[in-house]
């Protein structure tokens, strides 16, 4: 059986999400967060054919690491919510430019896709792009990785 490596001495911030975000099912639980969801039944079937200790399990990393955070339903409830926290809401660009790649790239143009929109203007939402801090939009050749 393979082992996972772990990216946590890395020096690379990609490498280091991976080992956080790498696997698609934790992925698709903060989707989940991301469009509402909070109780582990709900993202239990949000991802259907899945033992049930997969997205336990998921969920928990979530926590420990600190994407999400158990709230009691009511002071005396003994249930608990999986709310995301301010790190796991800064996934959004990230899962939104990841759903948009693939909306893109891998669907034929005749079949149907979701498509995210403003709750208020019931617009779409606009291509995620990479914008310098003037908001000029920055290209891959346009940039240099350097350490700070």
């Amino acid at each position: 059986m393979p082992t996972h490596i772990r990216h946590r001495r890395s020096d690379c911030p990609i490498a280091r999400s991976l080992d956080v975000l790498g696997d698609k099912w934790t992925l698709l639980i903060i989707r989940e967060a991301l469009s509402g969801t909070t109780r582990f039944m709900d993202f239990s079937r949000a991802l259907p054919k899945l033992a049930r200790t997969i997205p336990s399990a998921r969920l928990q990393r979530l926590v420990d690491i600190g994407v999400i955070e158990t709230i009691p339903v009511s002071p005396t409830s003994l249930y608990h919510e999986c709310v995301l926290t301010e790190m796991g809401h800064q996934l959004f660009p990230v899962v939104t430019a990841l759903r948009q790649w693939g909306n893109d790239y891998l669907f034929e143009p005749s079949e149907p896709r979701q498509c995210l929109v403003d709750r208020r203007t019931e617009t779409p939402i606009a291509s995620t792009q990479v914008h310098s801090a003037d908001g000029q939009v920055v290209l891959p050749e346009d940039t240099e990785l350097v350490m700070r």
